[in-house]
Parts: structure tokens; sequence; C-alpha cells
């Protein structure tokens, strides 16, 4: 039998036992990290597929700590605030976060995020075409983008996005749309999200958001993929 596993980034008690009966009663196997360091080390040591991870810690907060893990992790990553700023929740998003909840949260809620996170569908690699718009290539079953001849490291949802997108071109998606095909049917999180993402990828891709090639800002909709 698979065991799944999870890592909990947390230093005060309260939580830690609270966070970890949570992910146990979700079959998950339980790490606990209580700095950001160790949260660091444990991601690549023990590769968790979900990390329930808080701010503020010690030695090093939440948000770098998620930006350290996207570097070589595809973790579905939970963070967990105090904090109820709205520039907090934006940049959790950015750094490449899944989802978000403010302290102090429901159980029962977080226990219907990760459920809807483990339904998200997977792009699969059967037979997927690439896909060539001169600038930028698209390699579904290689899960490659590339931009002239660099190699652009994407994260998973960026990605699904991008193939979702050039998959339909010139055809307008809205952010709910976008929601269901990359996060799943029971995704019930803020649309931001969508925004969050995009705006990342077409950095990484290099379009400027005055003025973007490809992925394309439909007013009052959401967005398409021009070719």
């Amino acid at each position: 039998m698979r065991h799944h596993r999870a890592l909990l980034v947390e230093d005060t008690e309260e939580f830690v036992a609270i966070g970890s009966r949570l992910l146990e009663n979700e079959g998950y196997q339980v790490t606990v990290a209580r700095d950001g360091a160790d949260a660091v080390r444990l991601t690549r040591s023990h590769s968790p597929e979900l990390v329930l991870l808080d701010i503020n810690l010690p030695s090093m907060d939440g948000l770098e700590v998620c930006r350290k893990i996207r570097e070589f992790s595809d973790a579905y990553v939970i963070m967990l605030t105090a904090r109820i700023e709205e520039f907090d929740r934006v940049l959790g998003l950015a750094v490449g976060a899944d989802d978000y909840v403010t302290k102090p949260f429901s159980v029962q809620e977080v226990a219907m995020r990760i459920k809807a996170m483990r339904r998200r569908p997977r792009q699969t690699a059967t037979r997927s075409p690439m896909f060539d718009f001169g600038d930028l290539v698209l390699d579904p079953m290689a899960r490659e983008v590339r931009v002239g001849e660099e190699l652009i490291d994407l994260t998973r949802i960026e990605f699904d996005l991008l193939d979702t997108l050039a998959r339909a071109p010139r055809r307008a998606f809205s952010r709910r749309a976008l929601l269901a095909q990359v996060w799943g049917e029971d995704w019930f999180g803020d649309d931001h999200v969508v925004d969050v993402h995009l705006a990342n990828l077409r950095r990484k891709i290099g379009e400027p958001a005055s003025s973007p090639k490809h992925i394309k800002t439909v007013r009052g909709v959401g967005y398409r993929f021009d070719p």
C-alpha cells in the first residue's frame, strides 16, 4: 500500500498537535519541522506530497521557505498564518503556494481543501503533441517549455495553465473555467489565484503585462492564448 507523505512546518505546540492530527486523518504520514531551515532540508530528503507551512517561523519565514522549496519540489503547499493582510495572501501565492489559510482555521475546511487538491486533474503525456509557436515551444510529453533556446522552469500549476490555454487557441477562458481545468472542479478558493500564477507565468516566458504576445487578458472574462 502506498503511503502519502506530508510535512507540517510549525513551531507552536498547539498547531503541531492540530495539524498532525488533521493530516493523519487525511491518510498522510506526517513529518514535523519546527523552523524554516529544517523545513527546506526535510522537503528535500523526504519528498512530501503536501506541505502545511506556517509563515511565522524561526530562522527563515514561511514565504522564503516556500520560495526555496519551489526550486526543487512540486509538492502542494498550503500556507498558514495569523496575518490577514491582502499583501501577505498575494505574496504567498506569488512565491508558489497553492492555497492560503488564516489562523484560527476550521479543520474541516482545511481537510476539504486538501481533498480538492488531491483530486486535481493532472495533464497526462499520452497522445500529447508538441506545440510550436515559433518563439515559444511547449512539449507536454516532457513537460518542458522553451523560449528560443532557453528552457523555462515552470511550476506544475504554471505549466498546466499554459498547456490548457495553448490547447484551445483563441478561446477565452474565464477564471472559473481555468480553476476547474487546473485546480479541479471541487476547488472553492479565491479566483485571484489564477491572476497570480498567470502573472508569474508571463514573467517567466518574457511577456510584459502591458503587451503580452501570447497570453492575452480578455476584459470582463479572463484569459486566452493567441498562437
